[in-house]
Formats: structure tokens, C-alpha cells, sequence
């Protein structure tokens, strides 16, 4: 940045603070910045699925909080990101399979450390959601299992871990569980009175909910559980090991790695979400 004449004719001493007060400003670029000269041999392929305002999938066109903040990082870098609109459960398996370069936004497991590198961004949790009512309240996984009565959605692809896994199998045996194929879908089940409760993270539902007219309304009246079953953990992006070159490889973490520092994805959240739809659901890693 040029500080103009009058500044560079400043007092050594003062010319050092006014860099000083300018720095807080700078740092978030400064972090973003990639090293120099970095650059890809190929464009990276991202396929990404609708996850309420994290990823927007509009027809042809991909925004959202986890998008702005990549296509942004990735010109540092030097590199060029494709992203293309998939199904979740698709986006799944064309990251295990070494055809997607990017699993994002994702949390940790044991089967897709196989595949990728896994890089923390914030911290996160699933929850049980669901209207407001009278019913009493579930403090864990297994009184949800015993209250056979509720119907309960989730959607195909996502994975909150081993208990969540666990929890959604069980829920499948007593016939019961409807997988759907995005966060949307869900919520148009919940709001006709189809299903009674949904698991995933409340951003993603309300993410879901703000943007689809047909659920106006509905972001008000949502109830919202944590269990025990379903921990605070961390969500963030994968580096494909099967799809990229080493080199290539070496470019993505230092990337996401700058992302992860600069905090630029929690402060997407913060921008977009209520602060009580944030403290269940999302928190710096």
C-alpha cells in the first residue's frame, strides 16, 4: 500500500506508527496471501453440494461463505478453482474415488482420512431440530430412538462422525428415517409436517430456510437440541491425496492453511447468522 507523499515525509517515528495503525487492516489480506510465485499445474476440481449459505447453488452459478473465501485465497495462490453443483452423496464419492480435488465443506472421519488431508476451519456440531412445541425434551440419542412416534430426516451424504453414523442406522432399521437430497428438501418436509425432527448442524437448516422463500417463517419457530452423541468437533476442508500432484497438494494446505488462520470463514458466519443460531451450531476452531 502507498502511504502518499505526506507520509513518506513523516518523522521516522511517526511514519512507523501510522504503519502500526494500518497493519490491523492489512492482516487478513496479508494471511490470505499466498508464497510467491505459487501456482497449480491444472485447475482444481471442487464439486460442492447446496449446504445452506455455506454453498449456494444457483442453476450454474456456486456462491456462498466457503466459495467467496476460496476463490479469493486461490488467486493469492495462483491457482484456478472449478466448482461444480453436485448431490451430496455424489460429492461424496467422487472425492473417494480421486475425481474431486476439494471436499468442502466437510468434518473429520476416519474414512475420508484415507483419501485427503483434513484442515480445520471451525468448530462444529450437528443437533436435533424441529418445530417448537409441547413435546418434552430429548437429552440423548437413545430417547430418540425409544420415541418411535417421531419421524426423522437427514440428508443423504452428510456424516457428523461414528455416533451420528450409528444413530442413523439404527433410526433406517425402525423404519423411520427419510434421507433426502439436500438441507432444502428437508426443511420443506418439516414445515409440510412429513418428518418431525432433523439432524445436522443448525446453520445449515437456517442457512436453508433464508434462502428459499417457500419456508419464510420457519427460521423462527425452530427448536434446537444438542446431545451428548453428537459432540463439538471440527469442519473444514479435505486436500484430495488420490487427485493432486504433490506439488499441487503442497499449494491447496498452504492455501486452506492461510484460510484457516485469517478466521475469514467464521466471520462469513458471523455476517450471515444469528448469534443464537451460531452459539449451537458454530464457534472458532
Amino acid at each position: 500500500m502507498r502511504l502518499g507523499r505526506a507520509a513518506t515525509g513523516l518523522p521516522a517515528p511517526l511514519r512507523a506508527a501510522k504503519l502500526a495503525a494500518l497493519l490491523p487492516a492489512l492482516l487478513p489480506a496479508l494471511l490470505l496471501a499466498g508464497p510467491a510465485g505459487a501456482q497449480c499445474s491444472r485447475a482444481i476440481a471442487v464439486p460442492v453440494a447446496p449446504i445452506g449459505v455455506s454453498i449456494i447453488v444457483q442453476g450454474g452459478t456456486v456462491s456462498g461463505i466457503y466459495p467467496d473465501v476460496l476463490r479469493t485465497a486461490s488467486q493469492k495462490a495462483g491457482c484456478q478453482l472449478v466448482f461444480t453443483g453436485v448431490p451430496r452423496a455424489r460429492q461424496e464419492v467422487l472425492f473417494e474415488m480421486g475425481k474431486a480435488d476439494l471436499l468442502v465443506p466437510a468434518t473429520r472421519t476416519t474414512a475420508r482420512d484415507q483419501a485427503g488431508t483434513f484442515i480445520p476451519l471451525i468448530g462444529h456440531r450437528a443437533t436435533l431440530i424441529s418445530l417448537a412445541g409441547p413435546r418434552p425434551a430429548l437429552a440423548s440419542a437413545q430417547e430418540l430412538l425409544e420415541r418411535r412416534e417421531l419421524r426423522v430426516a437427514v440428508v443423504r451424504g452428510f456424516d457428523y462422525g461414528e455416533h451420528y453414523q450409528a444413530l442413523v442406522k439404527e433410526l433406517a432399521k425402525q423404519g423411520r428415517l427419510f434421507q433426502e437430497v439436500d438441507s432444502v428438501a428437508v426443511a420443506r418436509l418439516m414445515q409440510a409436517g412429513t418428518i418431525d425432527i432433523t439432524i445436522m448442524g443448525p446453520t445449515t437448516l437456517a442457512g436453508a430456510v433464508m434462502h428459499d422463500t417457500r419456508l419464510a417463517g420457519l427460521l423462527d419457530k425452530l427448536r434446537i437440541e444438542p446431545i451428548p452423541e453428537l459432540p463439538w468437533s471440527t469442519s473444514g476442508i479435505y486436500v484430495s491425496r488420490r487427485s493432486l500432484k504433490p506439488e499441487d497438494q503442497a499449494v491447496m494446505l498452504d492455501m486452506v492453511e492461510r484460510i484457516a488462520k485469517s478466521n475469514a470463514v467464521m466471520e462469513g458466519f458471523q455476517r450471515v447468522h444469528r448469534p443464537d443460531i451460531l452459539a449451537e451450531s458454530v464457534r472458532p476452531r
